[in-house]
């Protein structure tokens, strides 16, 4: 029972603003994405972004390929031996 009263006290601590304090990133991220240095927006992230994109690209065309090919293979017609 002790327990149970002491919950709203620690919760209070716990989501209280003055527990941490954080800092406010997003001016930096707006003058980095904002920029006019001809970039597309999904690559202005830097080198992480570029490799993130070219990995979802190959998968992409990797599954559209697969997918074609089976498709393919399906609407061939099976010989009879």
């Amino acid at each position: 029972m002790n327990h149970l009263l002491r919950v709203p006290a620690l919760a209070g601590r716990a989501f209280s603003s003055s527990a941490r304090t954080l800092r406010n990133r997003v001016p930096e991220n707006q003058k980095i994405f904002q920029a006019d240095n001809g970039l597309p927006v999904h690559l202005k992230g830097g080198t992480l972004d570029a490799v993130l994109y070219r990995a979802t690209m190959t998968i992409t065309m990797a599954g559209t390929c697969y997918s074609l090919y089976w498709l393919f293979t399906a609407s061939m017609p099976q010989k009879k031996p």
